[in-house]
C-alpha cells in the first residue's frame, strides 16, 4: 500500500451486526465531514454474521478514505476500538457506534471543544438518551458509580460518541470490556477530559446489544479499571496490605494461645487456634501473591487478545482497494 498524507482527522465505527445501517450512515458521516479537512474512516468488523463484511467491502471499494478491519469471530466493541486506534492516522479521532442512534452531526461541535477548550478528550453526553428505561436506569446507576470511582466529573461515561486528540488514543489500551471506562482512563493518565451533550436518536435498525448481564459485567470492569489504575504497577501495596494486616492478627492471636498454653490451658480444641493458624496461612498467601504480581509486572507482554482476518481499503487507489490478509 503506497504511502499517504496523513489525514486531519480519523474516524472510528466499531459494528456488530448492523447490516441495515451501513449505507445511511456512511453516507451522513461524508455529509458530516465536509469542510473538516482531510479524513479517513475506519470500520472495524467485529465478527459480523448478518452479510455486513460484503457491504462495507463494496464502501471501501467506492471509497478511497475507508478502511475496514474484519475480525475472525466476535471479540467485542473494547477489541474493535484497539485495532482501530493502533492504525489511525489522523490528528483527530472520533468514535461513534453503527446503529444510526449516534448523529455524525455532532463532530464538528465535538472537534470545536478539543481545539477551542484545550482538551484531550470529549465525551458525548446524551441529555435526552432515546432508549428504553430498562437501558437508563442502569445507565445512570453506572455514571454515578464510576463518577465516585474515578473522581471524574461527567455524566456519560459510555457515550459511544467521542473525540480525541492522537496522543490519547497512542497511550490508553483498551482490553475486555474496558471501553466503559476510556474517559476515566484518560483522566488518570493526566489528560484533560470534558463532555458535549450531543443528539441521540432513536434505533432504526436491528436491535440493541444490551443485556442485563452487561450491567453486572460493567461494574467487575469498574473494578478492574481501579486496580489496574492504582496498582497494576504495585500489586504488592494491594495484596501485601491486606496480607500484613490478616498476618499480623494471626500472630497475634497465636501468641496469645502460646500465653494461655505456658499457663497450662489446654488450646487444642479451641476454635480459636484454628482461626489463628488459618490467619497467618491466608496473610503469607496474600504477602506470596503480591512478590509474585510484582514479578509479573517487571515483565511487559505485548500482544493482541484478538485475531484479524483482513483489512480492506483505506486509500489503495482512485475507486480501488487494498486487502491486506492477516
Amino acid at each position: 500500500m503506497m504511502d499517504r498524507p496523513a489525514p486531519r482527522l480519523s474516524v472510528v465505527v466499531p459494528l456488530y451486526n448492523e447490516r441495515d445501517s451501513l449505507e445511511p450512515l456512511h453516507q451522513e458521516l461524508k455529509s458530516a465531514l465536509e469542510g473538516l479537512g482531510g479524513h479517513e474512516i475506519l470500520y472495524v468488523d467485529d465478527g459480523s454474521n448478518d452479510g455486513g463484511s460484503e457491504v462495507l467491502d463494496q464502501l471501501a471499494a467506492a471509497d478511497p478514505t475507508v478502511m475496514v478491519i474484519h475480525f475472525r469471530r466476535n471479540f467485542g466493541k473494547s477489541a474493535a476500538l484497539d485495532a482501530a486506534f493502533r492504525r489511525v492516522r489522523g490528528e483527530f479521532v472520533i468514535t461513534l457506534d453503527a446503529d444510526l442512534q449516534d448523529d455524525p452531526a455532532e463532530i464538528a461541535p465535538l472537534l470545536e471543544r478539543l481545539e477551542h477548550d484545550g482538551l484531550d478528550l470529549v465525551s458525548g453526553w446524551k441529555q435526552r438518551r432515546r432508549d428504553s428505561l430498562s437501558k437508563r436506569i442502569p445507565s445512570r446507576i453506572f455514571n454515578w458509580a464510576t463518577r465516585m470511582v474515578s473522581g471524574l466529573r461527567i455524566h456519560d461515561f459510555n457515550c459511544g460518541l467521542k473525540a480525541y486528540r492522537s496522543e490519547v488514543v497512542r497511550s490508553i489500551r483498551v482490553h475486555g470490556e474496558l471501553h466503559r471506562y476510556i474517559p476515566a482512563m484518560a483522566h488518570w493518565a493526566g489528560f484533560r477530559v470534558g463532555e458535549q451533550p450531543v443528539n441521540h436518536r432513536p434505533r432504526r435498525f436491528g436491535q440493541t446489544k444490551f443485556g442485563a448481564s452487561r450491567f453486572l459485567h460493567g461494574f467487575l470492569d469498574l473494578l478492574t479499571v481501579m486496580f489496574l489504575h492504582r496498582y497494576v504497577s504495585s500489586p504488592l501495596h494491594f495484596f501485601g496490605f491486606f496480607g500484613v494486616v490478616v498476618l499480623g492478627i494471626g500472630v497475634v492471636l497465636n501468641l496469645y494461645l502460646l500465653v494461655e498454653w505456658l499457663r497450662t490451658h489446654a488450646i487444642g480444641g479451641r476454635p480459636l487456634l484454628f482461626l489463628a493458624v488459618m490467619m497467618v496461612i491466608v496473610g503469607i498467601q496474600f504477602v506470596s501473591f503480591g512478590l509474585l504480581g510484582e514479578m509479573m509486572a517487571r515483565e511487559p507482554k505485548e500482544g493482541e487478545t484478538y485475531q484479524i482476518g483482513s483489512i480492506v481499503g483505506g486509500g489503495g487507489g482512485e475507486g480501488g482497494a487494498d486487502r491486506e490478509d492477516a
